[in-house]
Formats: structure tokens, C-alpha cells, sequence
């Protein structure tokens, strides 16, 4: 197959409308704009959430104003300190952490944070960790490692 032979499948593509090619057309006279009136110009048209001069929803509702971020990673957070309910020299998975009741669920990363002192040689598995946290891991003789 070569790149270019490839064509888009029968059907999916719309030949352009032209507007403003005489009343033959269909198209003609107003081009489909209606006549006169602030939408008929170029450039007309309301911005976004303006709703003919009504408060907008945006405004009536203030605390939803912002933006919020669909690719945020949400992480379960477990500090260093908590992991002293592990015997030394085990391994700390987060099917261990589940278990042991520190993180509420499997399905979300687990990152481990540097809040506290650990007092043992753990082999600790997460997604993430803080540098205080693999330093204080690492001077406790542990070991991290990153999923």
C-alpha cells in the first residue's frame, strides 16, 4: 500500500458550500445569513456564555468558574512514617499497602511521601516517590522501587 493511494472511505467527504454565487445557486442574495441583524455581518456572533445581555450562567454560579485539568493524575498518598506496620525486610506492594489499610483502592497510582521517620529495611514498590521519601527509605538500608 502506498500513502499516496489512500483515499477516504465513499461517502465521508462533503464537497464545500459555496455561498454567494448568484440565486441559481440557492445560496445567493444572503448566503444564507438571513437578512441584516448582528449574526449577517462579518465577525458578528456572540462570545461564549453570552446569553442577550441575561446574567450569565458563568456569573450566577461563581464557584464553578476555572478550569479543571481531564489528564490530572490523582494519586493515593501514603507518607513514610505509616510504613513501620510492615516487618522489617519485607516487601511493601500496594496489594500489601490495600491490605494493611492504608491506601482505599488498587486502581489509582500509589506515591509515597517523606512525611514521618521509618525505622526498618523495607523493599517498597510505588509509582512514585518524594526525594525526602527515597532518601529516608534509603537511609533506613530499604530499597525503591518504581512500578
Amino acid at each position: 500500500m502506498n500513502q499516496s493511494n489512500l483515499k477516504p472511505a465513499a461517502g465521508a467527504t462533503h464537497s464545500r458550500k459555496r455561498v454567494g454565487r448568484g440565486n441559481g445557486s440557492g445560496h445567493g442574495n444572503y448566503s444564507g445569513r438571513g437578512c441584516k441583524g448582528h449574526k449577517a455581518r462579518a465577525g458578528g456572533g456572540v462570545r461564549p456564555g453570552f446569553e442577550g445581555g441575561q446574567l450569565p450562567l458563568i456569573k450566577r454560579l461563581p464557584r464553578l468558574r476555572g478550569f479543571s485539568n481531564t489528564y490530572r493524575v490523582k494519586y493515593s498518598i501514603v507518607n513514610v512514617g505509616s510504613l513501620n506496620k510492615f516487618a522489617a525486610n519485607s516487601e511493601v506492594t500496594p496489594e500489601e499497602l490495600l491490605k494493611a489499610g492504608l491506601i482505599k483502592s488498587i486502581n489509582q497510582p500509589v506515591k509515597i511521601l517523606g512525611e514521618g521517620k521509618i525505622d526498618r529495611l523495607l523493599i517498597v514498590k510505588a509509582s512514585k516517590f518524594s526525594t525526602a521519601a527515597a532518601s529516608k527509605i534509603s537511609a533506613a538500608g530499604g530499597k525503591t522501587e518504581a512500578l
